[in-house]
C-alpha cells in the first residue's frame, strides 16, 4: 500500500483513520491518533493513547504498596502528554518536582492480533522505566529520549490485560541528561520540565519471527539503496524481500535468504529521481519476510535517494553546494510542552520556518519524533539531530547512559533523509571531552554517511574534526561581519594561553574543514518586558529588520560558511528572541524575512575561497596586566557616568570603589555589576619595553573600549561568550612608558547578561 508519496493530506489523514477504525479505535477519542513510526509502518496496530490512571508516589513505597499490578492509582492522566503539560489534564508545571510515578490501564487484544507476537512499544519515556504485564515483568529501559519496546507475548490472556508502568526520573541528580528542563522554575534559558511518558505508547503485532531493524543507504552514483536488515525470532528457512515503488509503480526489487543480522539487499532503481530540497522525492519500500508462499511479518516503509558528502570547506547535498540556513528549533509547546498537540503543530512548524526562508533547523537539546522527522522529509526540510545533553554530569561512572541511548537514537533514525549531520552535544565544558570523542567516534561507526560535529560550540578538543562551528550573539552587524572575514583571513595567530581557556571555551581555530556559525542572533523582541532576548532591543520594528538584515548577509556574504542556524523559531516560555511568538502567532512580516533569508549565498554561488587555515602562534607571554585566572586583581571602578576625561593618564580616581575582577552578572564574577555601564582604572608598572609581541585577552559582554596612558588602543562592539584573544602591538608600544601605566576601561551592557576581565600580555624581544 503505498501511503508517503500521496500528494493530498486528506488522503493519508483518511487512511489513518481506516487503519485505527480496524483495531477498533476511535481516532476522535484520544490524542495523536497517528501512527508514530511511518517510516516502520505495520497495519496490525492499536494505539494506546489516551486516559490512563496516574500516580505520584512521593513515598517512594509503590512497589511495596502492590502497585505492579491489581491496585488503582489515585489520578488520571491523558497520554502521550507529561503531567506537567496542560494537555495532560494535570498541568503541574514547575510547581512539583518528584522522582517517582506509575501509570496503569487496561487493554483487550484486538481479535486482529491474536496468535501474533505483541510488541508494547513507548515513544519516549523520561527517564527510567520499568513495565509489567498483568503483574509480570516485562522488561526496563533506561533514557528519556529514546524509543524503546517490550515482547509481551507471554504475559498477553484472554479478555482483559492490564499494563503498569513505573517511572523514576531524577533531573537533579546530573546523572541523566535533561536538555532545557529546569531543575526548579523556568528561568533563563531552561524552561518546564519534562516528566514521565512524552511520547505516543502503541501495540504492534508481528510475525513469530519478524523484521527488527532495518538499516537504508541510498547510493546514488548507482541508482540503487544497500539495505542492511536484522530480523528477531527462531523460524528458519526464511526469505527476506525488499520491493521499492515510485508513484505506486515497482521500480526494484530484491531477496535474499534471511537469518539473524546482516541480511542484505541491494535493490537497483528503474527510476531514478533524487531527493532535494526543492523536490523532496519519496520512494516507498515494503519489506517481506516470508516462509514458502506464506507471509510472516511485513513492514512498509519509505527513503530518499539523497547523498551527504564532505569536500574540503565544502557539505555538499548530491553534489552541490546547498546553503544550510538553519532555524533554531527547542520543540515546546505553551501546552504539551516537549509533546506537540496534534501531527498538524509538527507540520506547521517547518511550515512557519520555511515562510520566514530557512530550509532546515538544528533540533536543539531534544530528540524530536520520528513523525516530525517524517514531514521533514516530506517536506524536503533539512535537520541535524541533537540530543538533550544539557544537565548531564561528565564523569566517567555516567558514561553508560549516554552512549547507550544516542546510540538507540541513531539507529533509529538514520534512515531518514532529512537528517543531514549530526550533533551530539552542546555547548560543553572541558570535561565533556573524554565523552565528545568517544561518541564521535561510536556515531562515524553506525553511520558513516553523514558528518558529525563533536559538540556544537563552546569546548572542542578533536584535532581532526569533520565540521566546526561557533555560536556568536553579537548584534552589532559591523563587527559581527569583521569577525567571520578574520576568521579566514590565514596567517599567524596568537594562541590563546590555556588557563584563559576555562572549562566551558576553548580554541575556535580554523582549520580547514566546512564551518558554520550555528548559534546567532537570538534578538529580544517580544510582548511584555518579563522576557529576554540577545542585546538590547531594537528601537521599533524596522530596527529589528535592519539588525536582522545585517546579522544575516554578514554570512551570507562570507563564501567560507555553508551553514547559519537563527536563534529562534518561536519564543519559549521567557525567552522572547523568536521569529513566532510562543503560539506560533506572528511577530514580523514572513515574506519580508524570507526575502532577506532566502536569497542567494556567496558559498553557493563561488563556494569557498580561504586558503590554509592559520597557523597559531605560541608567544613567551608575560603578564602586564593580569585577568581573574592570574590571581586577584583590583580595579577602581564606578557606575556612576564620570567626567570626560576619566580615561587620562593623571584623572584622579580615588574616589571610586574598589572591587576584584571579574565584574558582571554571569560566570562567576567576584564583584557583582548590575547597571548599564562600568568604568575600571589602574596602575600596571612595566619592566621590559622592549616588546616584540603584545596581547589583549578580554572576556566582554558587551561594547568595550580599553586605555592605555590616556590612548585608546582597542575597542569592541557586541560581546564574547569567552576569553578571545587580539593582536595589540603596534598600539601598546606607541603608548607604554617606564615603570608606571594606567589602563582604563568601559564596557556598556544593552541587556541581558553582562561581564568584563581582561589582560595585558607582552612577549619580550629578548
Amino acid at each position: 500500500m503505498n501511503v508517503f508519496n500521496n500528494k493530498s493530506l486528506k488522503f493519508e489523514v483518511g487512511l489513518i483513520l481506516f487503519l485505527t477504525v480496524i483495531t477498533s479505535v476511535f481516532a476522535a477519542d484520544i490524542p495523536r491518533p497517528e501512527h508514530p513510526r511511518p517510516d516502520m509502518l505495520r497495519t496490525n496496530w492499536v494505539t494506546l493513547n489516551g486516559e490512563w490512571q496516574f500516580e505520584i508516589d512521593e513515598a517512594e513505597n509503590g512497589e511495596q504498596r502492590g502497585l505492579i499490578s491489581g491496585k488503582d492509582l489515585q489520578g488520571k492522566i491523558v497520554v502521550p502528554f507529561c503531567p506537567e503539560s496542560k494537555l495532560s489534564g494535570i498541568g503541574l508545571g514547575n510547581t512539583r518536582y518528584f522522582k517517582h510515578c506509575w501509570y496503569r490501564r487496561n487493554f483487550e487484544l484486538p481479535s486482529s492480533m491474536a496468535g501474533k507476537r505483541i510488541r508494547l512499544h513507548f515513544g519516549g519515556v523520561d527517564y527510567k522505566t520499568k513495565v509489567y504485564v498483568n503483574g509480570n515483568f516485562a522488561g526496563e529501559h533506561i533514557g528519556g529520549s529514546a524509543s524503546f519496546w517490550f515482547d509481551i507475548t507471554p504475559f498477553i490472556q484472554a479478555g482483559s490485560n492490564e499494563i503498569v508502568v513505573y517511572v523514576f526520573d531524577d533531573l537533579r541528580s546530573a546523572r541523566q541528561p535533561g536538555g532545557k528542563q529546569s531543575y526548579d522554575k523556568s528561568e533563563g534559558c531552561v524552561y518546564t520540565r519534562v516528566t514521565g511518558i512524552w511520547q505516543p505508547v502503541w501495540l504492534e503485532a508481528v510475525g513469530s519471527t519478524f523484521i527488527e531493524n532495518i538499516s537504508i543507504v541510498p547510493d546514488t552514483e548507482n541508482s540503487r539503496v544497500l539495505i542492511d536488515a536484522a530480523i528477531n525470532g527462531s523460524d528458519s528457512g526464511l526469505e527476506l524481500v525488499g520491493e521499492a515503488f515510485a508513484d505506486g509503480k515497482s521500480v526494484g526489487k530484491d531477496n535474499c535468504m534471511a537469518i539473524w543480522r546482516n541480511n542484505r539487499l541491494v535493490v537497483n532503481l528503474k527510476r531514478t529521481k533524487l531527493w532535494n530540497l526543492d523536490s523532496p522525492f519519496l520512494y516507498d519500500i515494503k519489506f517481506t519476510l516470508k516462509k514458502g508462499n506464506r507471509v510472516i511479518d511485513e513492514v512498509s516503509s519509505y527513503f530518499g535517494l539523497r547523498k551527504i558528502s564532505i569536500d574540503g570547506r565544502s557539505i555538499l547535498i548530491n553534489g552541490k553546494r546547498v546553503f544550510q540556513r538553519l532555524i533554531l528549533d527547542q520543540g515546546y509547546y505553551p501546552d504539551g510542552v516537549w509533546t506537540a498537540p496534534s501531527e498538524e503543530a509538527l507540520r506547521r512548524d517547518i511550515e512557519l520556518s520555511m515562510a520566514a526562508g530557512f530550509n532546515g533547523a538544528r533540533l536543539h537539546q531534544k530528540v524530536f519524533e520520528p513523525r516530525y522527522l517524517y514531514w521533514a522529509d516530506k517536506l524536503g526540510y533539512i535537520v541535524w539531530g541533537e540530543f538533550p545533553n544539557w544537565g548531564f554530569d561528565y564523569r566517567p561512572e555516567n558514561y553508560a547512559n549516554y552512549i547507550n541511548e544516542w546510540i538507540e537514537v541513531v539507529l533509529r533514525d538514520r534512515n531518514h533523509p532529512s537528517i543531514v549531520g549530526w550533533c551530539p552535544f552542546n555547548e560543553t565544558p572541558r570535561q565533556a571531552a573524554e565523552l565528545q570523542r568517544i561518541i564521535w567516534n561510536i556515531n562515524r561507526a553506525i553511520d558513516p554517511t553523514r558528518p558529525a560535529l563533536e559538540t556544537s560550540g563552546w569546548f572542542q578538543s578533536i584535532p581532526n574534526p569533520e565540521v566546526r562551528d561557533d555560536h556568536n550573539y553579537n548584534q552589532d552587524p559591523k563587527s559581527f561581519k569583521q569577525k567571520w572575514v578574520d576568521y579566514f583571513s590565514g596567517g599567524k595567530k596568537l594562541r590563546l594561553p590555556e588557563r584563559y581557556s576555562s572549562i566551558n571555551s576553548a580554541e575556535q581555530d580554523d582549520l580547514g574543514v566546512p564551518f558554520m556559525v550555528s548559534e546567532f542572533g537570538g534578538t529580544f523582541w517580544g510582548k511584555t518586558e518579563n522576557g529576554w532576548g540577545y542585546g538590547g532591543a531594537p528601537v521599533n520594528i524596522e530596527d529589528f529588520y535592519k539588525r536582522y538584515e545585517g546579522l544575516v548577509n554578514a554570512l551570507l556574504d562570507n563564501p567560507n560558511i555553508f551553514s547559519f542556524c537563527y536563534t529562534q523559531l518561536t519564543d519559549v516560555e521567557q525567552e522572547h528572541n523568536g521569529l513566532y511568538f510562543y503560539d506560533r502567532s506572528p511577530k514580523f512580516d514572513a515574506k519580508r524575512l524570507y526575502k532577506i533569508t532566502a536569497r542567494q549565498s556567496e558559498y553557493e554561488k563561488v563556494g569557498p575561497k580561504a586558503g590554509k587555515p592559520s597557523v597559531r602562534y605560541d608567544a613567551r607571554w608575560e603578564v602586564i596586566v593580569g585577568a581573574a585566572p592570574d590571581g586577584n586583581q583590583e580595579y577602581r571602578f564606578t557606575t556612576n557616568t564620570p567626567p570626560q576625561n576619566w580615561f587620562s593618564e593623571n584623572f584622579d580616581a580615588g574616589s571610586w570603589q574598589t572591587g576584584l575582577a571579574p565584574f558582571g552578572t554571569i560566570s562567576n564574577p567576584k564583584t557583582r555589576w548590575t547597571t548599564s555601564d562600568i568604568w575600571l582604572r589602574k596602575k600596571f608598572e612595566v619592566k621590559n619595553q622592549n616588546i616584540k609581541t603584545a596581547a589583549l585577552v578580554v572576556f566582554y559582554d558587551e561594547d568595550t573600549e580599553v586605555f592605555v596612558n590616556g590612548k585608546k588602543i582597542w575597542e569592541r562592539s557586541g560581546f564574547t561568550t569567552r576569553y578571545e584573544i587580539f593582536d595589540v602591538t603596534d598600539e601598546l608600544k606607541k603608548v607604554i612608558k617606564p615603570d608606571v601605566n594606567t589602563i582604563a576601561v568601559h564596557t556598556h551592557q544593552t541587556g541581558g547578561g553582562q561581564f568584563i576581565d581582561l589582560a595585558l600580555l607582552s612577549e619580550p624581544e629578548n
